[in-house]
């Protein structure tokens, strides 16, 4: 990758991301054949394409949505009604969490985008100021209630 100036190798433990937000569009196709060249020796990666990115991943049944389905399962959160998951992506690769949290009726999924877009979110926030503006107001307002409940809860 080092011969596409611009182009960013990121290690995410269980997959490569190629990046390449910061390369000319001229050479955008040069580096997808330099990748997929390099995968040919490895015919247990898979490359897959999210926006700006490609990553490079085993060749197994595992995403987003199956990551946040384990985590709500192994925590013991999954299915259960005082736990509202919330899952914010701005990638196509992000669909597949929102996807399981509408399928499981258990909290919501936030697209961040600028353009409207067909997905499986729920809502959607159009930069990353927003996102810090809703977190901040849902968590102010969601400690309002936790301590409304707790207060009821302890009251003799």
């Amino acid at each position: 990758m080092e011969s596409i100036p611009g182009a960013m190798v990121e290690n995410n433990k269980f997959c490569l991301s190629v990046h390449f937000r910061c390369v000319e569009e001229a050479e955008w196709d040069a580096l997808g054949r330099e990748v997929k060249a390099v995968l040919e020796d490895y015919p247990k990666l898979c490359l897959t394409k999210g926006r700006k990115v490609l990553e490079i991943r085993p060749f197994i049944k595992w995403n987003k949505g199956n990551a946040l389905k384990f985590l709500l399962k192994s925590l013991g959160y999954a299915g259960r009604g005082d736990v509202f998951p919330i899952y914010i992506g701005d990638d196509r690769t992000d669909e597949d969490a929102f996807k399981v949290l509408r399928n499981m009726g258990q909290g919501i999924g936030i697209l961040v985008t600028k353009f409207p877009k067909d997905t499986s979110a729920s809502y959607s926030l159009r930069e990353p100021a927003e996102v810090k503006h809703f977190y901040i107001s849902f968590q102010r307002e969601y400690m309002c209630i936790y301590i409304y409940v707790t207060y009821i809860k302890s009251d003799p």
